[in-house]
């Protein structure tokens, strides 16, 4: 249970999941998106089955969330709903001979953005990850943007978290060291083109506060594997405001298929949250 985003619904928290077919207490085989009530811990019914790499968008009174085809497929589909119980769906872009992977969305004033993960072809994406961009007027008929406009193709550059603020656009990304470790890094834009890192990068490092136990119910056993768990990692970031403090989630371990799932919070709201970087 890695890639996640907390989103503020009803004015009560909720965690979307993308929920792996492998994931331990996934008995249907197949992958599936849902959300969970932070305050309860309940989840509601399972929906896009068959789907990967979900992310989530509120819209006024609708929740959006987003899944692509296959695990690198070509097709991203659009599911909304306005209560988590009934929703609806239909294709939102179709990218032929591309990779796709994670994606994140904004509004920038009248238009939305999403940000995509793409790691083929390569004559496109150069050195695999890189974050190219779409827009949309109404978050389910989507264009891409300019080829040109893309982040970044010398280097690997994975799981975009994109926030629009005060003219500029804000995104969180993973980058990978020469020492084989991945961390996030921010970098801003006024025209999604042209970026500026900030000098505060990386954002996050692995370290022994990731293994800090929040669920109360882990076994023994559990505590053990997290403890002796390898850990150089920071990725899947992605974040959002509510009563007042910057709510973060993530994911640590060994950035090859052992991880885990972890909360941060930041206490301040979310513009304070990225305008503290530069």
């Amino acid at each position: 249970m890695v890639e996640t985003t907390p989103i503020v619904f009803q004015n009560r928290l909720y965690r979307f999941e993308y929920v792996r077919p492998n994931y331990k207490q996934n008995k249907t085989g197949i992958s599936f998106f849902r959300f969970i009530d932070v305050d309860s811990g309940e989840s509601t019914s399972a929906f896009a089955h068959g789907y990967h790499l979900g992310s989530a968008y509120v819209d006024d009174d609708r929740v959006f969330a987003y899944g692509v085809d296959a695990w690198g497929g070509s097709k991203i589909r659009a599911f909304w709903s306005r209560d988590l119980k009934e929703w609806h769906s239909e294709t939102a872009l179709v990218l032929p001979g591309c990779g796709i992977y994670n994606n994140s969305i904004c509004k920038a004033q009248d238009r939305y953005i999403m940000a995509i993960e793409l790691g083929e072809p390569a004559e496109i994406v150069g050195v695999r990850f890189t974050i190219f961009f779409a827009e949309s007027k109404d978050l389910l008929k989507w264009r891409m943007r300019p080829l040109k406009e893309a982040f970044s193709k010398d280097r690997y550059t994975a799981c975009p978290t994109i926030r629009w603020l005060d003219g500029y656009y804000y995104m969180v990304y993973l980058e990978e060291k020469p020492e084989s470790t991945f961390e996030p890094h921010i970098v801003r834009s006024e025209n999604l083109a042209e970026w500026q890192g900030s000098s505060f990068n990386p954002i996050m490092r692995p370290s022994l506060e990731d293994k800090k136990i929040a669920n109360e119910r882990l076994t023994p056993e559990q505590r053990t594997r997290i403890a002796n768990a390898v850990n150089i990692n920071n990725s899947d970031m992605d974040f959002c405001e509510f009563k007042r403090r910057t709510v973060i989630y993530y994911c640590w371990g060994d950035q090859r298929g052992t991880e885990f799932l972890a909360e941060a919070f930041y206490e301040g709201g979310l513009e304070d949250f990225l305008s503290s970087f530069f």
